[in-house]
């Protein structure tokens, strides 16, 4: 009876090479999905409130009427809020410095507040990028709503804080 000579495991492998990797990792930036293509004239003449207006009716969903309610909510705490448009197409609210953004993707519209970590949020509205040392988010879920009281009481608070540092450290000419 003759045996087959037994196969030897393990040994020497055949592997490629590692390759070395030199600086920062390239990844492709993350798009506002489903936000559409930004409206038409985003020169900087173009009106930002206007601006806001079409990307609300471009969304014209769940995320379109989410984002209203909150601009609206935003607007209502204080007359002198301005709102802009930056970032290629990012609604900004501030008054006496930045408040907050408001962006649409396509499970959850965002509000990141500029300062968010410093505010002080007792009924828990900051429910993303609670790790930062900067700024707070707060994520909206289609059928959700947001309490408009302690949001209001959340922008006030972002205001106040602007104005605060605004009276410390007053800019140099």
């Amino acid at each position: 009876m003759k045996t087959k000579p037994k196969k030897t495991v393990g040994g020497p492998r055949k592997t490629k090479p590692k390759k070395t990797v030199v600086g920062p990792r390239k990844t492709k930036p993350k798009k506002a999905v489903g936000a559409g293509p930004a409206p038409a004239d985003t020169s900087a003449s173009a009106d930002p409130s206007k601006l806001i207006d079409e990307r609300i009716a471009q969304l014209g969903d769940w995320r379109g009427k989410t984002l209203a309610r909150m601009r609206a909510l935003i607007l209502s705490v204080d007359r002198d809020i301005v709102e802009e448009w930056k970032w290629r197409g990012t609604p900004v609210w501030s008054r006496d410095g930045g408040i907050c953004t408001g962006e649409s993707y396509k499970a959850v519209v965002k509000l990141t507040f500029h300062q968010g970590a410093s505010l002080k949020d007792p009924t828990k509205l900051f429910n993303s990028s609670l790790e930062g040392n900067v700024r707070r988010a707060i994520d909206i879920h289609e059928e959700e709503e947001i309490d408009a009281k302690a949001f209001k009481a959340l922008v006030r608070e972002a205001i106040s804080l602007n104005q605060a540092r605004a009276k410390k450290s007053p800019r140099r000419k």
